[in-house]
């Protein structure tokens, strides 16, 4: 059983927990060992749901808040000798390995906090997650919301995801798309008999890259989509013309906008070809509307900004529960090979949130 002492320094619990691996599917032990730590913590209120657990003051206070973060990791690291992976390594007050930001430092934040603070100024609801980096059919917040949708109550939710230590309000939203054209098979030597379906997708990389996006002002935050094709298929044979030909595209669209309108926009740019979504998620406005939020923002002094992936502040959103994103670390180096946070920034990380949750009441 890995055991976790909730109470040392916050950067060295982060290690611990990077120690104990838990690519997408095997969080179990992970999931076990943080669900025996917050076990022994009498002041919170504690409920697993498969690897999920969700740990909650019952104060009675006006408000309620979330911290929230997923267990789960990308996997591992193929190159050889490459630093991201597990155990992980300490060089000079940086922390290196699988998860460094990506964002077993935002966990252990939570478990730190969770132990220390037995009288905050809010009621917190401190939610551990699996299977977040894969399908959204498998993720645990998901599950939790459809199975004890109750514990998931509150005024507002910070998501630990790696920041760099500033508020990243809301999130873009996501969809894909196939965009598919047809031909006639042919032998390769006697071309002129078919008709390459591949050859006909020039039209859509063409609109692709003369497409421009936008960027979309969203309460104050500037929200930059990006459209692109991120993969290409067809064919059956080095011998053969290709008869059929898709290009799967990304579309990550600001918060101003919903999955219709997102498809609609998407429809529009490949008007004559056929078009089928195959994904999509929501994206979230930001989530600073509130004098809960503004509070956090104050004690940081430092602009919000937009986040620009997807996180799981989307499914808060749907929930009603304005949500933002904080927490240490550079989302740049999130599934990198060379993945890493400082120590420092975990800890300053815990202390304002320390002192965000323990103003005076």
């Amino acid at each position: 059983m890995n055991e976790l002492d909730l109470r040392e320094d916050v950067a060295s619990l982060t290690e611990r927990i990077m120690n104990i691996e838990s690519v997408s599917g095997n969080e179990k032990a992970l999931a076990d060992a943080v669900h025996q730590a917050l076990l022994a913590l009498e002041h919170l209120e504690v409920h697993r749901d498969g690897d999920s657990i969700v740990a909650r003051t019952r104060l009675g206070r006006e408000r309620r808040v979330v911290l929230a973060g997923h267990l789960d990791t990308v996997p591992l690291p193929h190159t050889q000798g490459a630093r991201g992976t597990v155990p992980a390594t300490v060089v000079d007050g940086v922390l290196y390995g699988r998860g460094a930001t990506d964002m077993k430092g935002g966990v252990a934040v939570q478990l730190a906090l969770a132990a220390e603070l037995t009288d905050p100024r809010y009621d917190v609801t401190y939610i551990f997650y699996d299977h977040e980096e894969v399908a959204a059919a498998k993720s645990g917040l998901g599950r939790l919301a459809r199975n004890a949708p109750e514990l998931l109550t509150a005024d507002f939710a910070i998501l630990l995801e790696p920041t760099n230590g500033t508020v990243e309000g809301g999130c873009n939203g996501t969809s894909r798309f196939l965009v598919r054209t047809t031909g006639a098979a042919a032998h390769s030597a006697r071309a002129w008999m078919g008709e390459n379906a591949i050859h006909k997708a020039a039209p859509i990389l063409a609109r692709l890259a003369a497409y421009e996006p936008q960027t979309v002002d969203v309460e104050g935050l500037a929200y930059r989509e990006s459209m692109n094709a991120v993969r290409i298929s067809g064919g059956i044979a080095g011998n053969v013309i290709p008869d059929y030909c898709e290009v799967e595209v990304n579309y990550r669209f600001a918060p101003d906008k919903d999955l219709a309108q997102a498809e609609a926009a998407v429809r529009s740019l490949f008007e004559g070809f056929e078009v089928e979504r195959t994904d999509g998620a929501e994206g979230a406005r930001p989530g600073l509307d509130q004098a809960i939020a503004a509070s956090l923002v104050e004690i940081l002094g430092q602009e919000p900004k937009p986040k620009y992936g997807w996180t799981d502040v989307s499914r808060f959103s749907a929930l009603g529960i304005s949500a933002v994103n904080f927490g240490p670390g550079d989302a740049l180096l999130a599934h990198t090979d060379g993945e890493h946070v400082t120590q420092q920034a975990i800890r300053d990380c815990r202390n304002t949130l320390r002192a965000w949750l323990s103003e005076t009441k």
